[in-house]
């Protein structure tokens, strides 16, 4: 993970490299991984253990399905942000496209925990919708294009991040709140 984040990409990144930095000789990698691909996936799938954990971990204490939801949107964002190379390689490269499936997006568990906080906005009255998973991939869609955009243009005079992610969840939430 170190030698990837130090490399600034996943194409700058060497095996040498990783041996280097663990100690061992570059033939002894292949004996854990198939190929860079397979090397970088698993660094990739590490960061989406993280991604999640750190989500969860921010949400202690919010008992209210949409407060939860909000607090999910805007500590997502801040995890890319603070894991900016990591965040790049996860989710703004096409270098791999053969380990990003759906099925595998699907079986992450901070994909599943948005689609649960999503029902139970959805039972608790404050999203109209019966479709669950669009709404979350809508919802990822929204902080994830807060992310990149972020990650990939920090020189753009960006209001307060939080101030900006407050108001892109809000008007998503306005959205998606029964009409009255």
């Amino acid at each position: 993970m170190k030698v990837l984040a130090d490399a600034g990409s996943e194409q700058a990144m060497s095996i040498r490299a990783v041996a280097d930095a663990a100690g061992v000789t570059p033939p002894s990698i292949y004996m854990h991984f198939a190929d860079k691909a397979d090397l970088v996936y698993a660094v990739c799938e590490r960061h989406f253990i993280e991604l999640d954990a750190y989500v969860e971990s921010q949400l202690a204490g919010i008992s209210e399905p949409a407060e939860r939801l909000a607090m999910r949107g805007r500590s997502y964002i801040q995890f890319g942000l603070d894991h900016a190379e990591q965040y790049r390689v996860l989710f703004m490269t096409t270098e791999f496209p053969d380990h990003y499936t759906p099925e595998k997006m699907g079986e992450m568990a901070g994909f599943k925990h948005l689609v649960d906080n999503v029902r139970e906005c959805i039972d608790a009255g404050t999203i109209v919708s019966d479709n669950p998973e669009l709404v979350s991939i809508g919802l990822w869609a929204l902080v994830h294009g807060v992310t990149s955009l972020i990650v990939s243009r920090p020189g753009f005079p960006w209001p307060p991040i939080d101030e900006l992610a407050d108001h892109v969840l809000a008007t998503y939430a306005a959205g998606l709140a029964p009409k009255r």
